[in-house]
């Protein structure tokens, strides 16, 4: 397999990309299905109405049937009522979505090759952020010529880089143990440090046959 390369944040070096990871065929489907899954499991799922059982009103008969000259009513609580219950409200739910671990695993390394395919890539040496400091990280970025929205993947150690990075605009920094397809695909750069490389690799590396052990941010 070919090696893949991308350029160092703020240098005029380039970095060896794992190809296993980075050099995957784009695979349509799987990257819409993982991306599908991330999205709902971050939904709440929390929006609640109460029905006409539950509203706290009596369910007695408004006024008689006959007599009073007024249309026939019945139960306060109907939903075409103030007052009254939701009908077919919705009520606290779950949106999870199964994802096979194999498939999610290939959905992640499709992700990321697109972003090697389109030069939209570059290796952060998250060392470099001696103390943290927003003007540095942002001349890197504006050094390579990032455009639009621009995922920051680092190891949970790296405070320094993450506090550089997280206060940009159009800037978003995740850790690499909870990096899903949605977020890579849904931004125009990506910017992986030196570890977080070794994590995604671990991450989304082929499963091998008999393996019951899953990494850290690849439970279903």
């Amino acid at each position: 397999m070919a090696s893949v390369k991308a350029p160092v944040l703020g240098k005029t070096t380039k970095a060896d990309l794992p190809a296993a990871v980075f050099g995957e065929e784009f695979h349509e489907a799987l990257v819409y299905e993982a991306a599908r899954a991330d999205l709902a499991a971050r939904r709440q799922g929390t929006a609640n109405t109460l029905g006409r059982g539950e509203v706290s009103m009596s369910g007695a008969k408004s006024w008689r049937q006959k007599g009073t000259g007024r249309a026939r009513v019945g139960a306060l609580s109907v939903p075409h009522r103030y007052g009254g219950g939701v009908a077919f409200g919705p009520s606290p739910r779950k949106y999870t979505v199964k994802v096979n671990r194999k498939a999610r695993r290939r959905a992640l390394r499709s992700a990321l090759a697109v972003h090697a395919e389109r030069n939209s890539v570059a290796v952060l040496k998250a060392g470099d952020f001696d103390t943290p400091s927003t003007k540095n990280a942002a001349a890197a970025l504006d050094k390579w010529g990032a455009k639009g929205s621009v995922l920051v993947v680092l190891a949970a150690e790296e405070e320094n880089a993450m506090l550089s990075f997280r206060n940009l605009p159009k800037v978003t920094v995740v850790p690499a143990t909870a990096v899903g397809v949605a977020d890579v695909v849904g931004h125009a750069s990506l910017v992986v440090s030196e570890a977080a490389l070794e994590i995604l690799e671990s991450r989304s590396g082929e499963v091998k046959r008999g393996s019951g052990a899953e990494s850290e941010g690849d439970q279903e």
